[in-house]
């Protein structure tokens, strides 16, 4: 496939070419709708660039594919939905402890337990950030178009490598399956940053242990020279078990921290509008495209009303938002689910303004009629 062409694609295909743009060269996955296509193309893609595709007996292994394909040094990727992540979510949690870079890509779909395959939702929303246990660092990203699908694809990787944690692409089946020009970058532009690897063989030997002045452990590819220890448990330096109560708060802690310390790097947001508005419209994903003709619609009536648009959407960009609940009247959340980006977006208002929800779980889509409907309702 030449680069730097503008292509026909959908948005699950346009994370694959992200993928491999940014250097992804090992999937493994199992089908499911709505992110079956992404499996697809990485099973005729991958081989063409030397990379390997294989098709796991379910999304537990999937997952423990991929640590273990990133662990000796490959940029590695799965893709699933709602059920299958929810299978995921204990392999992501070792990946998180443990700071295996990797990239998992969940296409949302009604819910809950298998609900309706082929309708969309944004039901994992909090899954994404709190599905497994324990406080642990992870990096979720929503985009809205095939085109942002595949610039963010490249980010999630960056972000990923860099910090070494698990980076969720958030899609849902709107955006995994509409289809829109893509303008493919070429090699230089698009390939995303590759983990700090030790210096030395002693260095490499404590994949843990944090040089001064940083907060990411520089991760050698294992069977690479040097002989160090992953585990699932709290480790020292060297990655072996420890009980210790300080050097748990220290990793646990510094885990967190390593996300809080880059969090101008990792946030991204759109805002459209808000310089005199009144009303501010918060949503994600493939619902903000709605959105976005609904304020422009009453934008043409006279209605001062403006988005906000989360792209990353864990961590939550408060700052940011907070700055608007601060001089808005009212604020309405559209998405689709029952109210779970709205519970983030009425803790960071804080009783500054009102929050409003417009929402829908039985896997139709809002439309621009019908938020237009609800920021008149709100602007009076």
């Amino acid at each position: 496939m030449a680069e730097g062409r503008r292509l026909l694609l959908h948005g699950n295909e346009a994370v694959v070419e992200g993928a491999l743009a940014a250097g992804m060269r090992f999937f493994a996955g199992y089908p499911i709708t709505p992110s079956t296509e992404i499996a697809e193309r990485c099973a005729l893609r991958l081989p063409q660039v030397g990379g390997r595709f294989i098709q796991m007996e379910d999304e537990l292994a999937s997952m423990a594919a991929v640590i273990g394909a990133s662990v000796v040094g490959v940029k590695a990727m799965t893709a699933t939905s709602g059920p299958g992540f929810s299978l995921m979510q204990e392999n992501i949690g070792y990946a998180a402890l443990a700071e295996i870079p990797c990239v998992i890509v969940d296409v949302q779909r009604a819910g809950p337990s298998t609900g309706m395959p082929t309708s969309p939702s944004q039901g994992d929303y909090m899954q994404a950030r709190w599905g497994t246990h324990g406080d642990h660092p992870i990096i979720v990203i929503s985009p809205s178009s095939a085109q942002e699908a595949y610039f963010e694809t490249i980010r999630a990787f960056t972000l990923s490598e860099r910090l070494r944690v698990p980076v969720i692409l958030l899609m849902d089946e709107t955006v995994g399956h509409l289809r829109e020009g893509v303008e493919l970058l070429d090699a230089s532009e698009a390939a995303a940053s590759d983990r700090l690897a030790r210096d030395d063989a002693e260095q490499a030997e404590k994949p843990y242990a944090v040089l001064p002045g940083e907060y990411v452990p520089r991760l050698s590819p294992f069977g690479q020279g040097a002989l160090y220890n992953i585990t699932g448990l709290i480790h020292d330096d060297r990655g072996f078990p420890t009980s210790s109560k300080e050097a748990a708060d220290r990793l646990c802690r510094r885990i967190m921290e390593k996300i809080a310390m880059n969090a101008g790097e990792i946030e991204r947001y759109e805002s459209r509008h808000m310089e005199d508005a009144q009303v501010c419209v918060v949503s994600f994903g493939g619902t903000a495209r709605a959105v976005q003709a609904a304020v422009d619609a009453a934008r043409g009536d006279g209605i001062r009303v403006g988005l906000f648009r989360p792209i990353t959407v864990w961590p939550f960009p408060e700052a940011a938002l907070g700055r608007i609940c601060g001089r808005v009247r009212d604020i309405v959340v559209a998405e689709l689910n029952g109210g779970q980006m709205k519970m983030e977006v009425e803790r960071v208002a804080a009783g500054r303004c009102r929050v409003h929800h417009l929402g829908r779980v039985n896997g139709a889509i809002l439309t621009p009629g019908e938020i237009l409907a609800a920021i008149r309702e709100v602007a009076g």
